[in-house]
C-alpha cells in the first residue's frame, strides 16, 4: 500500500519557506490533477530559480513577483509542458528576463477522451531557450541542480535534484498525494518504471513535487510506487490466463469497484500496462497494442 501524505498547510499567494533554499507560492488551482494546486518552488536568496511557475495566471504571476521582491529571477526551470506547470513561464520571462530552461515535448499527442479527462490539459507551446533533454547541470548563486530526464508521465519530464540539500524536485513524476498519470502515446509505462528507478537510485533526503506535500520517507515511498504498479501487471496477467480479452472487457472486472464514469481513465492507463508488458514479451497481440487490440498471454 502506498503511503500518502496529503497533509499540506497552504494559502493560495503566500509564500512560505519550506526549507533553507527553498520558498513555495501555491496557485489557485485546484483540482482532479492538481490536488490543492501547483506549488511553484523558488530557489536560492537574491539570484534565484523558480521551479514550474504553472498555469497562465496573473494573480499567481503577482505572487511570485512579490515573493522576490528585491531579488532577481534568473532561471525559470520547467518539469514538463502540462498547462498547470509551464504556461506562465513565458509571462514570467517578460517580466524579468530570466532564462527558461526544460525539454519541448517531441511528437505529437492525442487529445483526451473519454468521461474523464486525464490530465489537466497540454502546453504545446511550450519552447525552453536552453534544452536539458539530455539532462545537464544548471548552476545559480549559492544553489546547483541536477537536471534528471524522467520521461514516463511525459516524454519531457525532467527531475531536478538540488546538491545542496539533496532534494529532488519531482514534477508529477513522484506526487504523495497520488500515483501519476500515464498515458499514451506520450506516456510511456516502460520510460516511467525505468525513471522510478534512477531517482531511486540517487537516494535524495526529501522529494518536492509540483502538488502536494513533501515525500521524507523517499526509498520506501517509491518501492511502495514501484509495488503497486506491479500490482496492476499481475492483475492483468491473471485475468487473461482465463483467455484473450480486449481492454474494454478486462477494465468492468478489475476495476468492479470503481465508479463505473472513471473507467474511461482506467482504461487508458490499462493500455499503458498493456504496450509495456507486450513489449516484455509477456503477452501478444495482432499488431501494435492499442485500445481496440485483443490481448493474450505469451507462449
Amino acid at each position: 500500500m502506498i503511503p500518502y501524505v496529503r497533509e499540506i498547510d497552504i494559502e493560495y499567494g503566500r509564500c512560505d519557506q519550506v526549507s533553507p533554499l527553498i520558498r513555495r507560492v501555491t496557485a489557485n488551482n485546484p483540482g482532479p490533477f492538481t490536488f490543492l494546486g501547483t506549488g511553484t518552488y523558488i530557489v536560492g536568496r537574491g539570484e534565484v530559480a523558480v521551479i514550474d511557475p504553472g498555469p497562465d495566471d496573473p494573480a499567481h504571476l503577482d505572487a511570485i513577483l512579490q515573493a522576490v521582491s528585491g531579488e532577481k529571477i534568473t532561471h525559470i526551470l520547467i518539469t514538463h509542458h502540462h498547462s498547470d506547470h509551464s504556461p506562465l513561464a513565458g509571462p514570467l520571462k517578460a517580466r524579468t528576463g530570466a532564462t527558461i530552461y526544460g525539454c519541448a515535448v517531441a511528437g505529437h499527442e492525442e487529445a483526451d477522451t473519454g468521461e474523464v479527462r486525464m490530465e489537466a490539459g497540454h502546453d504545446h507551446d511550450f519552447r525552453p531557450d536552453i534544452s536539458l533533454c539530455d539532462g545537464g547541470v544548471v548552476l545559480g548563486r549559492g544553489w546547483t541542480m541536477d537536471a534528471i530526464p524522467t520521461p514516463g508521465h511525459t516524454s519531457n519530464h525532467i527531475c531536478y535534484g538540488l546538491r545542496e540539500e539533496n532534494a529532488c524536485f519531482s514534477g508529477d513524476h513522484i506526487m504523495g498525494w497520488s500515483t501519476t498519470v500515464i498515458t499514451p502515446p506520450d506516456g510511456d509505462m516502460t520510460a516511467y518504471l525505468a525513471s522510478l528507478d534512477d531517482i531511486r537510485s540517487r537516494k535524495f533526503d526529501v522529494l518536492w513535487p509540483t502538488h502536494g506535500p513533501p515525500i521524507r520517507d523517499v526509498d520506501a515511498f517509491i518501492a511502495a510506487y514501484i509495488e503497486h504498479r506491479q500490482e496492476r501487471v499481475d492483475q492483468i496477467l491473471g485475468a487473461l490466463k482465463a483467455g484473450p480479452a480486449r481492454i474494454n472487457e478486462l477494465v468492468p472486472r478489475l476495476y468492479a469497484d470503481v465508479d463505473s464514469r472513471l473507467h474511461p481513465a482506467a482504461a487508458r492507463s490499462m493500455l499503458a500496462a498493456m504496450i509495456h508488458l507486450v513489449r516484455r514479451g509477456q503477452l501478444k497481440t495482432d499488431g501494435a497494442p492499442g485500445p481496440d487490440s485483443t490481448y493474450r498471454l505469451a507462449g
